[in-house]
C-alpha cells in the first residue's frame, strides 16, 4: 500500500490505546486525530499518544477533512447511532464488538455503508489472527465437529464500570461473551434455537452468562462469559480429536493443542490485523473479512440468548 490511511479515534478509552499499539506497527496505518467529549481529555490523550490533532467533540472529529476512517470504541450502546453519524459523515467506520445486540441496526448501517461506498466492519479482532486461521485449517482432521465449549470471563475491579452499566448495553455477555457466539457462529454455522441462563449483579446486568446453542445436525455449543471468575478457553470436539486453544481471544501465545500434540503459530497483534483488513478493503484491494452478514449474525444470536435467559425458555431463530 502506498498510500497510509488516515485514522480517527472516536473516544480515548482504553480500547484506543489497543488500536494505538497496533497501528504504530505499520507505516500504512496513520492516526490523525482524536475526539472525546472533552476538548482537555483529548487534548492531552493526543499529546500522550503523538496525534496530531484533538477535537474536544465527537462530531468534531467527524468533521475533520484529514480523517478517513473512524475507530468506534464508544459504550456498546452508543455504537449505533456513532457508526451512522460517522458514515454520514463520510468516513469508513471499524466498530468495536459488538456492534449491537438489535439486528435491526445492522441491516441499517450496512445499507447507509453500501449507499454511501463506504467499508463498515465489526471488530472482532480475534477473527483476524494466524492462531484462527491455523484452527480452520485443523478442522478436518477433528472429524465430524459435534460440539463446541468457549468461555471468557474475568474477575472485576470493584468500583463503576461501564460494563456493568444497564443504560450503556452493559453485561458478561455483550462484554466478553460475544467473543464466544463468534466463535460457535464461525465453527458451526447459524443456530437455530438458543437457551440461556444468566445471574444479574450490580447495575442490572448478567455478571454470569451461560447458554446452550444447537445448530443444524445435532451440533451443539456451551458458551459461558462472566465478570467473577477468570476462564478463557475455545474447545471444538471431534469424532476423531479434539481442538483446545487456550488464549483463543488475544493469541498472545500462539498455542493450540490436538489432543496432545502441542501446534503453535507466531503470535501477530490482532489489532494491527484488523487495522490492516480495513485498510486493504479501504484502498479496494479486497472485501473485508467480516461484513453484514456476520454482524446480522452476531446480533440475532445474541439478541435470542437474552430472551431466552429472561424468559427461561427456549429461543428458536
Amino acid at each position: 500500500m502506498t498510500t497510509p490511511v488516515r485514522w480517527g479515534l472516536l473516544a480515548t478509552g482504553d480500547i484506543a490505546h489497543k488500536i494505538l499499539a497496533g497501528a504504530a506497527l505499520s507505516p500504512d496505518i496513520e492516526i490523525v486525530a482524536v475526539g472525546s467529549r472533552s476538548a482537555e481529555r483529548a487534548a492531552r490523550f493526543a499529546a500522550d499518544n503523538g496525534i496530531p490533532r484533538a477535537h474536544g467533540r465527537y462530531q468534531d472529529l467527524l468533521a475533520d477533512p484529514e480523517v478517513e476512517a473512524v475507530y468506534v470504541c464508544l459504550p456498546n450502546s452508543l455504537h449505533h447511532a456513532w457508526t451512522m453519524k460517522a458514515l454520514a459523515a463520510g468516513k469508513h467506520v471499524l466498530c468495536e464488538k459488538p456492534y449491537t445486540r438489535h439486528p435491526a441496526q445492522v441491516d441499517e448501517a450496512f445499507d447507509a455503508a453500501e449507499a454511501s461506498g463506504l467499508v463498515l466492519q465489526e471488530g472482532f479482532m480475534w477473527r483476524h489472527t494466524p492462531q484462527a486461521r491455523t484452527m480452520l485449517e485443523l478442522l478436518p482432521s477433528l472429524g465430524e465437529v459435534r460440539l463446541v465449549r468457549a468461555a471468557f470471563s474475568y474477575v472485576m475491579d470493584a468500583g463503576y464500570n461501564i460494563n456493568v452499566d444497564s443504560s450503556l448495553d452493559g453485561g458478561s455477555l455483550m462484554d466478553v461473551g460475544c467473543y464466544c457466539v463468534s466463535a460457535a457462529r464461525l465453527l458451526l454455522g447459524e443456530p437455530i434455537r438458543v437457551s440461556g441462563e444468566q445471574v444479574i449483579g450490580p447495575g442490572g446486568v448478567d455478571h454470569r452468562f451461560v447458554g446452550v446453542l444447537r445448530f443444524p445436525e445435532d451440533r451443539l455449543a456451551c458458551i459461558h462469559s462472566g465478570f467473577d471468575a477468570d476462564a478463557e478457553f475455545l474447545e471444538i470436539v471431534g469424532a476423531d480429536a479434539t481442538l483446545r486453544l487456550p488464549d483463543p481471544w488475544h493469541s498472545v501465545t500462539g498455542l493450540l493443542y490436538r489432543g496432545d500434540e502441542e501446534i503453535r503459530v507466531e503470535p501477530t497483534n490482532p489489532y494491527l490485523l484488523e487495522l490492516e483488513d480495513m485498510n486493504a478493503a479501504i484502498r479496494g484491494e479486497r472485501a473485508p473479512l467480516l461484513g453484514r452478514a456476520d454482524a446480522l449474525g452476531q446480533a440475532r444470536t445474541i439478541d435470542a440468548l437474552f430472551r431466552a435467559a429472561a424468559t427461561g425458555t427456549v429461543v428458536s431463530l
